[in-house]
């Protein structure tokens, strides 16, 4: 090999490194059946949410994670494989590709690592279904928003009641 492809190699390597620096989520999925067209969309739409997606290859991908908290996913990094990563939003990028995996029906998801906790298949899907933190907490606040509603009507319709 030479010295030209081995600094090409670690510069991919540095890039995959920048990338999940700071990272609160990375997901790999096997992006197999998708056209051109459909991977365009993907990616516009991945980048307008906030998650980088890009296909690397398996081996710069293993070195790129080997010793860092992302390293368990080394075992499921065999055919097709895309990185999504999300810095911001530990969840988004499994959100995300969940909801394009959907509409799509294309793709699956081959594993993750949240907050520093790796998930196999069935754990970042299960993860993926869970809702944003802003949606969790706008059903929470119109569940407790709800009773409390309620109970202004009714002692409103008393008042009106009383006053009659």
């Amino acid at each position: 090999m030479s010295v030209e492809a081995k600094q090409a190699k670690q510069l991919i390597i540095d890039e995959i490194k920048g990338k999940l620096d700071g990272a609160q989520g990375a997901v790999v999925v096997d992006y197999m059946g998708l056209t051109v067209a459909e991977a365009d969309a993907m990616r516009k739409r991945l980048r307008e949410a906030g998650v980088d997606y890009t296909v690397y290859k398996n081996t710069l991908i293993k070195r790129a994670i080997s010793g860092t908290e992302f390293e368990s996913m080394a075992e499921v990094l065999d055919g097709p494989t895309a990185l999504a990563i999300s810095k911001e939003d530990a969840t988004l990028a499994a959100r995300e590709l969940n909801a394009i995996i959907k509409d799509m029906k294309k793709m699956e998801f081959k594993a993750g690592v949240v907050e520093g906790q790796f998930y196999d298949k069935t754990g970042i899907q299960q993860i993926a279904d869970i809702p944003s933190r802003d949606v969790l907490v706008a059903k929470f606040m119109g569940s407790i928003q709800s009773p409390i509603s309620k109970a202004v009507r009714t002692f409103q319709a008393i008042a009106d009641a009383k006053a009659e």
